[in-house]
């Protein structure tokens, strides 16, 4: 049997308060939340530790109990699910309020369970607050009978209801899997919420520059989400209760590339086309943006390759306040044929330009 010492597991001494318990398991859950430490097994493992830990610790009928187990406990596993008599499901214990052979019942009892994983406890923790599961056969009804009085779950043998048995009854199969949605709201064990659910949204940069809406498939429910404005790709946006059973949703965006801009973080960068008058003569020339339309000056003697900053007309931050600006890069589009009328009046103008040679000049 895996036993595990849960002050050691809080980093609390064994006389420790209530309050000095309830302390550390906050800052061990926030540290070691799946939200904080997606895809890390091992965070995960010792998030559900420190849950079952607290899950007794906080409870003085159950610490008591663990700390009256003390170094007994490998006797106390080969006696089975505890001393003889004991009776987990009895007043003070840890299911109390469900009914065993002959005891009288009473009280209501809420089990809750992380993101309904029950597979994360250990051994130890099943049989001392759980029990050894016992079969249906042996209480004298079929594989899988359930008998309920007054909307609660009732056993009726007098081995009392197994650990497992009563995770079935509370739409937990055995194992560790869940059959339906959390309980309770979606929240764990010792408040800790649902598991979150990931979806993923493809949208356009005009949808990611203007906000939209979005259906989602989560599980089999649609969900109309609202996405924000200035999501990139990879950006996770949580939608807190959103997901089916009350758990966090996360939405993970993908932003389509676009044919004329190109982002970089909040910015934006664009060609912009000139004719050769515009460029030699100067000109105000209309630049699209995911805005609209503004006018940029141009210099006499532009440059084919200068770049102008307009600023506060890229993407608005998802985080904090203002926009990006757009980065319009001049390229000057020569006129193409010429007839002779053209291409000798383009000579004698060429001819009156003093212009060094530019290859010699670069070098």
């Amino acid at each position: 049997m895996d036993y595990r010492d849960y002050y050691q597991t809080l980093g609390v001494a064994r006389g420790a308060s209530q309050a000095e318990i309830k302390k550390a398991y906050r800052k061990l859950a926030q540290k070691l939340h799946p939200d904080r430490n997606p895809g890390d097994k091992s965070a995960e493992r010792r998030f559900k530790e420190v849950n079952e830990a607290h899950a007794v610790l906080s409870d003085p009928e159950k610490r008591k109990k663990y700390d009256l187990l003390g170094a007994d406990w490998e006797a106390y596993q080969r006696a089975g699910a505890g001393p003889p008599g004991g009776d987990p499901f009895g007043p003070g214990g840890p299911f109390a309020g469900f009914r065993t052979g002959g005891s009288g019942g009473g009280g209501n009892v809420r089990f809750e369970f992380h993101g309904g994983d029950a597979a994360g406890f250990s051994d130890f923790f099943r049989t001392f607050f759980g029990g050894e599961p016992e079969s249906a056969a042996a209480r004298g009804r079929p594989a899988g009978a359930t008998a309920r009085r007054g909307g609660r779950a009732q056993a009726d043998g007098a081995g009392g209801l197994g650990f497992d048995d009563l995770l079935s009854q509370l739409r937990f199969e055995p194992g560790g899997s869940m059959a339906g949605g959390p309980m309770e709201g979606g929240h764990g064990f010792a408040g800790a919420p649902a598991a979150a659910v990931e979806a993923e949204v493809e949208l356009s940069l005009e949808e990611a520059f203007h906000g939209t809406t979005r259906l989602v498939q989560v599980g089999g429910t649609r969900l109309e989400v609202q996405v924000p404005r200035g999501v990139e790709t990879g950006s996770r946006i949580r939608l807190r209760g959103r997901a089916p059973g009350g758990g966090d949703l996360f939405l993970v965006t993908r932003v389509r590339l676009h044919p004329v801009f190109t982002r970089s973080g909040a910015d934006l960068t664009r060609e912009l086309p000139v004719s050769l008058r515009e460029a030699l003569l100067g000109a105000s020339v209309e630049v699209a943006t995911l805005k609209g339309r503004v006018l940029l000056t141009l210099p006499p003697g532009t440059q084919n390759g200068r770049t102008f900053r307009l600023t506060g007309q890229g993407m608005p931050r998802l985080r904090g306040t203002g926009s990006g600006d757009l980065y319009a890069r001049v390229r000057v589009v020569l006129p193409e044929h010429l007839d002779d009328g053209a291409r000798a009046a383009a000579g004698r103008f060429l001819d009156l330009v003093d212009q060094p040679n530019p290859r010699t000049a670069a070098s």
